[in-house]
């Protein structure tokens, strides 16, 4: 036991047993301290939390590093603190506050407004639970200067979050992120934040921009005549407890879809999550009741969103008619490629057309997009790097959509973030064009796959959690780092990128390269001279180091499939055991 740490721990802790902590919190300090094991209360407060790829997010309870009124107080005075230094000197600071499904998120959403009317700011806050995305339109909408909405997104149901945002409606990055940082750790005390609410300050707003949202929603569909034709379909949809229920069906009805169907049980709003074990869509559990409820209708589509709809998982009927679920690589590489096929269908391509993808997301969606004149960018994981590329490129070039692998695409430009709702929708929108054509939307992959190469990814997550499991991730990217592996899977590593240095290797010569990139990021890639990517990063959400695998081949018609499938499986097997994992 580190004893130094310990009694820095003992210390902060002790702080919180003041009187100006209330007396529940106080007592449940109290019984940290009282334990004879320290490492819940190392866990506590060993660190404050900080702005991450998702903003705050941590575990609810007392202390330092968890989810609680005084740590969402602080974060909430900083930001209140740095838009004041950055707008001073309007009339009226303007912000949105919106917030989830989970336990706790509309007491801290009434904490932030409290806040930040005691600040003098004027905020917006919805009168219920919303989606994410909304939250973003919403702040351009109202032409607002920043905005907040307490979410910890598909995490389980014991973290809570706080993702800010800035006046465009994406997430906050450098320097603003930073900046707020400081401005919160130049907090000394409970007496610093300002939990004084001013109703003068605060405005509710409900369905009047729901309204506006789904009309620009609306606005983005390419195939309303064919929605027309199969308006019918029949399209399971489950909002695994969230807040997607507040939007997705009417949505899909505002696009022309007259035949969803709910998963009555999973439609009950509840921060508990009842019937998963985890709400993420991207854990074929989260669909299992959803996929059940397709079986007994016979739907063709099942859709699900997590807790606060920012992002979408899908399920469709393979050739034999069964029930398949997609991977987020997948399903990106659906959109890319129907919006680029569809818009140039209708004459709507005019040259000077974008995608965006992460690093670590297929890169078959490069090569759809290439082949159709479309450029393409790479930026690291996280929305807000999506949404940075958006505000450099407005006005000069026109967005088709962005995705990442884990479950997130966006298809408009009057949202900054991932959209859960609009990914629906469009998803939909795909299977009524699949089907104009006399396909499924697993046909449509798989004449993608002929057309343009089969690829394969398979996401590996080893969880560590705690002080001891964030130094053991920390210590296998370092080992990674400097004892590099010079063969993946039988084939030679021709390729390194080293993000945390913004250095690229080539290996065959030990050239090295910049990495034109906004930052650094703590994200190795390795990629052979067979076109295998491996990507390796720590979550920055969750206690986790990911390994992304990515195997390519070229197949000349369907029947070859799935043998390639097999093969590539085999693959990555070879992977897992070349990188130990």
């Amino acid at each position: 036991m580190n004893e130094e740490l310990l009694q820095t721990v003992r210390s902060r802790a002790t702080e919180w047993l003041a009187d100006s902590y209330d007396a529940t919190t106080r007592k449940e300090v109290q019984a940290l301290l009282d334990k004879s094991d320290p490492t819940d209360l190392i866990d506590a407060f060993y660190k404050d939390l900080e702005f991450g790829t998702g903003g705050l997010r941590g575990i609810m309870g007392v202390g330092t590093n968890r989810m609680n009124i005084y740590t969402v107080g602080a974060a909430t005075q900083g930001f209140a603190n740095y838009l004041k230094k950055e707008f001073g000197h309007l009339p009226q600071i303007k912000v949105v506050i919106g917030y989830d499904c989970r336990n706790n998120s509309a007491l801290f959403a009434n904490v932030a407004t409290e806040i930040f009317s005691g600040n003098g700011i004027y905020a917006y806050v919805f009168k219920t639970l919303r989606p994410t995305p909304e939250v973003s339109f919403a702040i351009r909408h109202l032409e607002c200067h920043a905005g907040i909405i307490l979410t910890a997104s598909h995490n389980p149901k014991e973290y809570n979050g706080y993702k800010a945002y800035w006046e465009d409606g994406a997430q906050i990055i450098a320097p603003h992120d930073r900046n707020i940082i400081a401005e919160v750790n130049n907090i000394r005390s409970v007496s610093e934040i300002r939990f004084e609410r001013n109703e003068k300050l605060i405005e509710v707003i409900d369905s009047e921009i729901d309204l506006k949202y789904m009309e620009a929603l609306k606005s983005i569909s390419l195939s309303g005549d064919i929605i027309a034709k199969h308006h019918d379909m029949k399209i399971v949809y489950t909002p695994i407890h969230g807040t997607g229920v507040q939007l997705v069906p009417e949505t899909l009805k505002f696009f022309g879809f007259t035949n969803v169907i709910h998963v009555e049980e999973q439609d009950v709003v509840s921060g508990d999550f009842p019937t998963v074990q985890s709400p993420n869509p991207e854990e074929p559990a989260a669909l299992a009741m959803a996929l059940a409820k397709a079986e007994a209708v016979g739907a063709e589509l099942v859709l699900a969103t997590d807790p606060d709809a920012d992002r979408v998982g899908a399920a469709v009927r393979d050739n034999d008619g069964r029930l398949v679920i997609l991977n987020g690589h997948q399903t990106a590489l659906l959109f890319v490629y129907y919006l680029i096929m569809r818009r140039r269908e209708l004459g709507r391509m005019k040259g000077h057309e974008y995608v965006v993808k992460t690093i670590v997301t297929t890169e078959l969606i490069r090569t759809v997009a290439e082949r159709n004149g479309v450029e393409v960018y790479d930026v690291y994981t996280g929305f807000k790097w999506i949404a940075d590329l958006m505000r450099q490129n407005e006005g000069k070039l026109d967005f088709i959509g962005g995705g990442e692998e884990s479950y997130g695409f966006l298809c408009e430009d009057f949202v900054r973030d991932k959209d859960g709702v609009s990914a629906c929708a469009m998803l939909a929108e795909i299977a009524t064009w699949a089907k104009e054509q006399g396909l499924s939307v697993y046909e449509l992959l798989q004449k993608i796959y002929v057309d343009y190469g089969y690829s394969k990814e398979i996401g590996i997550s080893v969880v560590r959690q705690g002080k001891s499991g964030a130094e053991e991730i920390e210590s296998m990217m370092k080992n990674y780092r400097s004892n590099p592996p010079t063969e993946i899977a039988g084939s030679k590593v021709a390729f390194i990128y080293d993000y945390a240095r913004l250095k690229g290797f080539i290996c065959q010569n030990n050239e090295i390269f910049s990495l034109d990139m906004p930052t650094t990021s703590n994200v190795l890639q390795y990629v052979t001279e067979d076109n295998t990517k491996v990507s390796i990063r720590p979550s920055g959400t969750e206690p986790k180091i990911k390994f992304y695998c990515e195997v390519h081949t070229r197949v000349e018609n369907v029947s070859q499939l799935p043998e390639a499938e097999m093969a590539a499986l085999r693959k990555i097997e070879q992977i897992k055991a070349s990188l130990a994992i």
